[in-house]
């Protein structure tokens, strides 16, 4: 997971209500977080959360444009993975597309494939080595 700044720029371009605001962050390591469990959250974490989201994007810098549940990775017997955005805020989207994608609808994903969440975040799926 990392700061994309093409993928900021395109949010940008589209002049939100609050683009006037953000400023991409002039320093944002990647992240490497593996996908365990049946379900991954992506969000930030919050004093009514019981628990962080296993993907906190509140971890500086803070992506500003991340609901508190944005997205969620959903593992599937077959060991391949969906993606289901249950009504973020500022949408979910796919591969550098701007269209987002629909609410509560399971999307395949695979290795390779680029979510896109918040004002700069883009989070790369890899699939890993077995040890």
């Amino acid at each position: 997971m990392t700061a994309d700044r093409g993928y900021f720029d395109m949010v940008m371009a589209e002049e939100g209500p609050d683009s006037q605001a953000l400023s991409f962050p002039p320093y944002a390591p990647e992240r490497r977080i593996p996908l365990t469990g049946r379900q991954v959250r992506i969000g930030r974490r919050g004093s009514a959360l019981p628990s962080p989201p296993e993907i906190d994007l509140r971890e500086p810098p803070e992506d500003p444009g991340v609901s508190h549940v944005h997205a969620v990775l959903l593992a599937k017997p077959d060991g391949t993975w969906t993606l289901v955005d249950p009504g973020s805020t500022n949408r979910t989207c796919m591969n550098g597309s701007i269209d987002p994608i629909p609410y509560n609808v399971e999307i395949p994903v695979a290795h390779g494939d680029r979510i896109h969440v918040g004002a700069w975040t883009t989070i790369t799926l890899i699939r890993g080595e077995a040890k």
